[in-house]
Parts: structure tokens; sequence; C-alpha cells
């Protein structure tokens, strides 16, 4: 697998032509009450050709504005990606965006997330960031991923994430300083 920056130019639809972006979901984390517990929400993630022109609009601008999106391909195809978005948050802006992770489901559970989430946290770590801040899938394997990265429940909640996507859940990771 070769991780490496994208540019602006390169995000383009015909890149994430192999990208398989499916996830059977059968269980989710809820806080209810104060209280984390699994629930039984079943549903099938099934990036359509609409959900993928969302996406490339969504990397080009985190490009524009300044921020990072990684890749992994494995013979030049592309497989994985991650992306921060560039400016700091949080009561004393120690946050940066981790917008978004995503690993082909052919190739999920070989450390592809987990190299390109460290990618991700070295480059946030350069730009000054304290920790990264993921408004996560609830799903139960999204969280266990999230959970053996090092990642806790936010100390606060970004309320624009909140509202935009309510049952994720708001984690964030400490990034480790050189």
């Amino acid at each position: 697998m070769e991780f490496r920056r994208l540019t602006e130019e390169e995000i383009e639809i015909p890149l994430f032509s192999q990208f398989d972006r499916y996830q059977k979901v059968t269980k989710c984390w809820r806080k209810l009450e104060g209280k984390w517990e699994i629930q039984d929400i079943a549903f099938i993630e099934q990036w359509a050709e609409a959900d993928y022109q969302i996406l490339v609009d969504c990397l080009k601008n985190t490009c524009k504005q300044g921020g990072a999106v990684f890749a992994g391909f494995e013979n030049n195809v592309l497989k994985a990606f991650a992306s921060v978005e560039n400016g700091f948050f949080g009561n004393q802006y120690k946050y940066m965006d981790l917008s978004s992770i995503h690993v082909s489901s052919d190739l999920r559970a070989g450390g592809i997330g987990r190299s390109l989430f460290m990618l991700a946290a070295e480059w946030a770590g350069e730009m000054g960031a304290d920790k990264l801040y993921i408004s996560a899938h609830s799903a139960v394997e999204s969280q266990a991923f999230y959970k053996a990265m090092g990642c806790v429940e936010a100390k606060e909640y970004d309320e624009k994430h909140v509202e935009a996507e309510p049952c994720d859940c708001q984690l964030e990771y400490e990034i480790k300083k050189k």
C-alpha cells in the first residue's frame, strides 16, 4: 500500500471508481440519559454516485481551505482516504477536524485505516493541533476502530457536528508531539 497526500486536481469521481463504501451495520452505540449503550440498529451503508460527487466536492474544498487529504493506493488504485480540515476550534483552539476516514470494504481490518489515521494525526500535530476531533459513525465496528486508535469521548462537543450528525459519537484523539 502506498500512502500520499492528494492535490485538489487529483480529486475527481474516476479516482473512486474502485472504492467500495459498503458497510452492513447491525449494532450502534447510543447515549441515553448520559450513559452509552449498544442498541440493535440495522442498516446498509452503500454510497451511490451522488454521494461520491458530494465527497469529491467536500474533499476539494478541504484542499482549497488548506486542509489535507491523504490516500492509500494499492496497485495505483485508491482504496482508502482521510481528510483533516484546516483551522482550530474548541474553547482553547486545540482541535482540528478529522472530517473523514474510509477504507474500501474489500481491504478493511488490515491496518490501512490505522496508517491513514496516524498520517492525519501527524499532519495536524505539525500544524499545531493538540487533538483531532472526530464526529464518528456510531456503528460498533467503527467505534472499535477509534477506541483501538486511542480515541475517547470528546471533552467538549462541537455543536455544528452534533447538529449535522446527531447519532454520531463525538470523539477526540490526543496528538503525541515529537
